[in-house]
């Protein structure tokens, strides 16, 4: 007899392919989806948890003859999530959701709830790769482009143990080719917003819906003296040169955001440059170092690897030395450590 698999179904192309390919493989597949919110409580003008996502998903598992449930995860994403992506806006930092959604929410919540009911793993339509045996590793996806690994670095050996990526060796191209070829309802559908509860970008008004507004403080330059005002810091992020309202013979650029004196600091473009930083609350998808160690590090989803040492702190806590200076780097967002194209692990960024 074949695994019972959950199929992850956001209604989009890349989970429906995922299905797709594991019903040619005669896996026994479930099609989920995870209702995370209520569409009309939030800011959100698309992505997922919208009626006509719902409604692509159950079309595309009739179409592979496999039965199709909603969860409703929407408490588990409401403390997870948005309490902590509103959380931390206030305090100064920049948030990093699709991490803490994939840690929580898919690769723990959904997992448990889907084993419990006799599933032996889940999948999803990430791309990204999980290698080995046990111990497993956490791999990049064959799309450069597309990998998604810096999401999952929180999954753990027992979640790798369940899970299956049917998208590893593939690129997006591909993915449409099969989804045209196989006739998949959801071939040209557009991809959905990285925020999907903010999705006309507005993140402040959601900081202010869920948290009420903040105060107005003082944009500061690194000597302290006070160049203008500002409406509340969750406006700002490190790196931020535009909507300042300050006047300068130089570039500005939001280089800190000081939450205890409600204050925005700003400089000049080399004072974005940093050269070490610490990571907290580390998780390691094999077994942690005990000494330091050399690696890559992506500061953020988008930007490049940059080579870097590790040194493991106590308390689990880590020192990133970084081997040439990154610009920008955010208390709040996610580093992500690498060897080669594995995942070591990852933490939440904080400059001291």
């Amino acid at each position: 007899m074949m695994p019972r698999v959950a199929v992850a179904m956001s209604g989009g192309v890349d989970s429906s392919v995922a299905a797709w390919l594991l019903a040619r493989q005669g896996y026994d597949l479930v099609g989920v989806s995870m209702r995370l919110y209520d569409a009309r409580e939030t800011t959100a003008s698309s992505g997922c948890c919208s009626p006509e996502d719902f409604r692509d998903a159950r079309a595309v598992a009739a179409s592979l003859g496999i039965p199709y449930y909603v969860l409703n995860f929407s408490r588990e994403f409401e403390t997870r999530v948005i309490d902590r992506f509103v959380a931390d806006y206030r305090a100064g930092l920049t948030p990093s959701p699709c991490v803490l959604c994939n840690t929580h929410l898919k690769f723990r919540h959904l997992l448990e709830r889907m084993r419990a009911a006799g599933c032996d793993y889940v999948a999803t339509g990430h791309y990204a790769a999980r290698r080995g045996e046990g111990p497993f590793r956490l791999a990049k996806a064959a799309d450069a482009a597309k990998d998604q690994s810096y999401f999952l670095y929180g999954i753990t050996q027992d979640e790798l143990a369940h899970t299956l990526f049917p998208l590893a060796g593939l690129t997006k191209d591909e993915v449409r080719g099969i989804a045209r070829q196989a006739g998949l309802p959801t071939a040209e559908k557009a991809e959905s917003q990285e925020i999907c509860f903010v999705g006309d970008g507005d993140y402040a008004a959601l900081v202010e819906a869920r948290g009420g507004k903040l105060p107005a403080g003082d944009i500061r330059d690194r000597e302290g003296r006070v160049l203008g005002r500002h409406e509340g810091i969750h406006r700002f992020t490190v790196g931020q040169r535009r909507g300042l309202g300050v006047a300068a013979a130089q570039p500005l650029y939001v280089t800190a955001l000081d939450a205890a004196s409600n204050s925005v600091v700003v400089g000049a473009s080399e004072d974005l440059l940093c050269r070490a930083f610490s990571a907290e609350r580390v998780s390691w998808v094999g077994a942690a170092p005990r000494a330091a160690l050399r690696a890559a590090v992506k500061v953020r989803y988008r930007h490049p690897e940059v080579a870097c040492e590790l040194v493991p702190g106590e308390g689990g806590a880590l020192r990133v030395n970084l081997a040439t200076p990154v610009r920008a780097v955010a208390p709040g967002q996610a580093a992500v450590f690498y060897d080669g194209d594995e995942v070591l692990g990852g933490g939440w960024i904080r400059l001291d």
